[in-house]
């Protein structure tokens, strides 16, 4: 069954760091590009990071740009999420998702979605 996990989620404080990771199984992890997506209440998806199956390709949010590195590595079947400097806006429920087609994923059309970590940033 194919699915995606979620983890590293959190109370952090204002400025502070947290790393997130998305564990695939079930699919050809390397054959999908990986993109995060977060949610907060009364609020719409966001796309936050996008990273392609090669990891040549990689495409920020301007909310998050210059304060998150997304990075996969295959052999682990895994996508990070490393999250600095965070805000009290970043409180949200992040998801991971993963589509074959890049572009589609960037819109949030994915065929595989994680069931998603919490983070919260409050002092």
């Amino acid at each position: 069954q194919p699915q995606l996990v979620e983890s590293g989620g959190g109370l952090v404080q204002p400025g502070g760091s947290l790393r997130l990771s998305c564990v695939g199984s079930g699919f050809a992890f390397d054959h999908y590009d990986i993109g995060w997506f977060r949610q907060a209440p009364g609020k719409e998806r966001e796309e936050i990071s996008c990273v392609d199956r090669s990891d040549t390709n990689r495409y920020y949010g301007d909310s998050v740009k210059g304060r998150f590195t997304i990075s996969r590595d295959n052999a682990k079947n895994t996508v990070y999420l490393q999250m600095n400097n965070l805000k009290p806006e970043d409180t949200a429920v992040y998801y991971c998702a993963a589509n074959d087609d890049f572009s589609a994923l960037r819109v949030g059309l994915a065929h595989y979605w994680g069931q998603g970590t919490q983070v919260t940033v409050s002092s």
